[in-house]
């Protein structure tokens, strides 16, 4: 394995997806709830696909802004959305992910390839490729 330049480490604790989960500076301190639309009791708790669409959706930002700013290009205020869906696969689950990047004021042509630029930088987009299917939408 490479060097790491940094490692977070976090920990679940409890009753899986209605435990809890906390990262070792203690930033995150979070309860956990399984959704309603999966048959749990939801709530005002998170669950590890929210998380996951929260890591993504920022890591993806860094990286849109990575390759704007190689190419020289001023963006608007620009927004990445990410939306995990869980789903049945063969006698588990999967995850399947949607990423909503908003670029306003930008060329379609010009958003498109930022968006398809940045998800081969994006650590996380690295890291599901070939395994989770991506979809990206580039909206100026």
């Amino acid at each position: 394995m490479a060097e790491a330049i940094y490692t977070a480490v976090a920990t679940a604790r409890g009753d899986g997806r209605n435990g809890e989960v906390t990262s070792s500076d203690g930033v995150i301190d979070e309860s956990l709830a399984v959704p309603k639309e999966m048959g749990g009791p939801g709530g005002e708790k998170t669950n590890p696909e929210q998380l996951f669409a929260a890591g993504y959706a920022a890591c993806f930002h860094s990286a849109l802004q990575a390759v704007a700013r190689g190419a020289k290009v001023k963006l608007p205020a620009t927004t990445v959305t990410g939306e995990v869906s869980l789903h049945k696969q063969g006698q588990g689950f999967g995850l399947g992910v949607a990423l909503k990047v908003s670029l306003p004021g930008l060329d379609q042509a010009q958003a498109d390839e930022l968006v398809a630029q940045a998800h081969q930088v994006c650590p996380y987009s690295n890291a599901t490729r070939g395994n989770i299917e991506v979809a990206l939408t580039a909206t100026v």
